[in-house]
């Protein structure tokens, strides 16, 4: 039983992290920025509850990207169980 929710929580964790990179991708392209390294990278993992009061797996994920090709900045993605609470970017130089 313990090998079988091992192997639930691994494959889950993947299939959220693969969601999170694309919510970093669009986000990124939704701001006129370029998403750096094709990837996320998990920061923490705890508890939390959904609006409906289901105890659900929070993972929040960094990533990385840049609006001039020359100076990386940071973004941060929260995800609650499967869904996407908040996707976020540091202050950036903004080209036009």
């Amino acid at each position: 039983a313990c090998l079988a929710v091992g192997g639930w929580l691994f494959y889950e964790g993947m299939r959220v992290r693969e969601l999170a990179l694309r919510a970093g991708r669009d986000y990124c392209r939704s701001i006129g920025v370029q998403f750096l390294d094709e990837t996320v990278s998990r920061q923490s993992v705890s508890f939390a509850r959904d609006a409906g009061g289901t105890l659900r797996i929070r993972r929040v994920y960094a990533f990385e990207f840049t609006s001039d090709g020359e100076r990386r900045y940071t973004g941060e993605i929260a995800m609650l169980g499967a869904r996407v609470m908040r996707v976020q970017a540091e202050m950036h130089r903004i080209l036009h």
